[in-house]
């Protein structure tokens, strides 16, 4: 066995994402710091102004974190019961939040007891928002009511009762002091004027709406719930542009890049799309570990931040693009460079090549011991299935090629088959492997035939496998259809084009008239 030659490993092309500017910029992040909140995230905030702390609302406080700090730096308790929605106004310097009991508690950052108490809605307050004056809040209840504050006399100003659901999201216009913007469970988003007694626009969402989002401009408006998220278009009096459904669960937060040409949605289903606002196509994916309750980014996208139903709040932060000060080192002396090269090898002199030892993989020495089950269990770890197909895909077809595949695959049992069977449903469909697993799969049916109906797993595994067989048969069908399809307009393309060029050929005479048209002058010369 000193001659044994390892594995050859078929190396097939990188079927990687295609690298983007988008793929740069948002990969371009440190590992995520993870902090423990006492309860669910509700809500992520930062401060507008330096040095851009953001609050962070969990179960019934409010802590506020500095962007590098992984303790809060000052934390607001004076609920009774679950906070909602704290939010900074422009300047920094004060913070609203609602409250279960339906109580709206105005904070100043400096300090810790409650400036103003809003009482007069008779549920949880959901969504708050500073008015771009300064001087006013808006809020919206699980009373179907939208109320607007006056702060500096405590007092409220205006009521809306146009919902006929739970409020439960919401932002005021940065431009015009007398818009807001509220979201329903009764699938409707709305558009309130101060200067009025009712809203001014109203679109169906379709779902029940879970957040909502004002581009800078005022002119956008986008509304998430359920799995989609949609973009409308305020100055045609709320077109819809757009609708996007990349999640599969309830989308529950929107976030705007610092520059407003992407668009970030987190959903219940752990990811975070990034959309580009021109096109409307995702252009990156962040996932995470549990379902995502807030998302929100700093200024100039330095740090990104996201609440999660578990209680982690993941906090990632941009890498820095300074470049280490390195200090300046002595080059080494010519001589340093050339030394050995410039040796000439003398007569006598002789040559020692000590070859260099080679190591085989572990699945080569298991073939190698002729441990043919063992090989391929190494090669059937999610370490290897995951990032490495390729190497599992070769092993299964050096088996086959020695006529032991089927010695291989017998004899395991149900979390062993089962381990086979979810390779081949990973892989089945992809071309680069496809002879060879088909081999595979047509060799454990023969195997696993007479105990079907034994395991409740190995069985639905097997029902899943006959359904990605049947639906790759449909689509080589339709691509054999679509062959022909394409055969037949080549080939009457071909012909049309050959047609113009059969119009120039002259005219050929018939076989009579070639046959007689030589006789007539030799008849002449007869008669004369």
């Amino acid at each position: 066995m000193a001659g044994y030659k390892p594995v050859a490993i078929q190396t097939y092309p990188v079927l990687g994402e295609k690298i983007t500017q988008d793929t740069l910029y948002w990969s371009n992040y440190r590992t995520p710091v993870q902090i423990k909140e006492f309860g669910a995230v509700s809500k992520v905030h930062f401060s507008p102004q330096p040095p851009y702390n953001y609050a962070v609302t969990a179960s019934s406080r409010i802590h506020i974190y500095g962007r590098y700090s992984q303790e809060p730096i000052k934390t607001f308790s004076r609920f009774k019961d679950t906070a909602y929605c704290a939010t900074f106004r422009q300047d920094g310097q004060l913070l609203v939040a609602g409250s279960e009991d339906g109580v709206v508690q105005l904070f100043d950052i400096s300090g810790r007891a409650p400036l103003r108490q809003f009482e007069g809605h008779t549920k949880a307050v959901h969504m708050v928002d500073f008015t771009a004056d300064k001087y006013h809040v808006v809020s919206g209840a699980d009373d179907y009511t939208v109320k607007l504050w006056d702060i500096p006399n405590s007092k409220e100003i205006l009521t809306f009762k146009e919902h006929s659901d739970y409020v439960r999201c919401g932002c005021a216009s940065k431009l015009n002091p007398d818009l807001f913007v509220t979201g329903s469970y009764d699938h409707t988003v709305k558009m309130f004027d101060a200067r009025t007694n009712k809203n001014v626009l109203c679109v169906e969402h379709g779902q029940p709406v879970e957040s909502v989002l004002l581009f800078p401009s005022g002119g956008l408006l986008v509304s998430s719930g359920g799995r989609y998220v949609k973009v409308w278009d305020m100055l045609k009096g709320g077109q819809l542009l757009v609708s996007l459904k990349n999640h599969h669960k309830t989308v529950t937060c929107l976030c705007l890049s610092s520059s407003g040409q992407r668009l970030l949605s987190g959903s219940l289903d752990r990811k975070v799309k990034v959309y580009s606002t021109t096109s409307y196509k995702v252009v990156h994916s962040f996932d995470y570990t549990a379902s995502i309750l807030s998302l929100a980014l700093s200024h100039e996208d330095e740090t990104i931040v996201v609440g999660m139903t578990n209680g982690i709040l993941s906090v990632k932060h941009r890498k820095s693009e300074s470049k280490k000060e390195s200090l300046p080192r002595r080059r080494p002396a010519y001589r340093t460079f050339i030394k050995g090269k410039i040796y000439m090898k003398q007569q006598d002199d002789i040559m020692i090549n000590r070859p260099a030892k080679k190591h085989l993989e572990w699945y080569d020495r298991d073939l190698k011991s002729f441990r043919i089950s063992k090989a391929l269990d190494r090669v059937l770890e999610p370490n290897c299935v995951i990032k490495t197909p390729e190497v599992t895909v070769s092993i299964i077809k050096e088996l086959n090629r020695r006529g032991v595949l089927a010695n291989a695959l017998a004899g395991r049992d149900e979390k062993e088959i089962t381990r086979v069977l979810n390779f081949l449903i990973r892989n089945l469909s992809q071309p680069r492997f496809a002879p060879v697993l088909i081999r595979a799969a047509e060799i454990i049916i023969d195997i696993y035939l007479p105990v079907i109906g034994q395991s409740p797993i190995v069985d639905k595994k097997f029902i899943v496998l006959q359904g990605l067989v049947e639906k790759e048969i449909d689509y080589q069908r339709e691509l054999l259809e679509t062959l022909g399809m394409m055969d037949m307009l080549f080939a009457t393309m071909t012909r049309n084009n050959s047609a113009p060029v059969a119009e120039h050929v002259p005219a050929e005479l018939p076989e009579e008239e070639k046959t007689e048209t030589p006789c007539q002058p030799a008849d002449a010369d007869k008669s004369s």
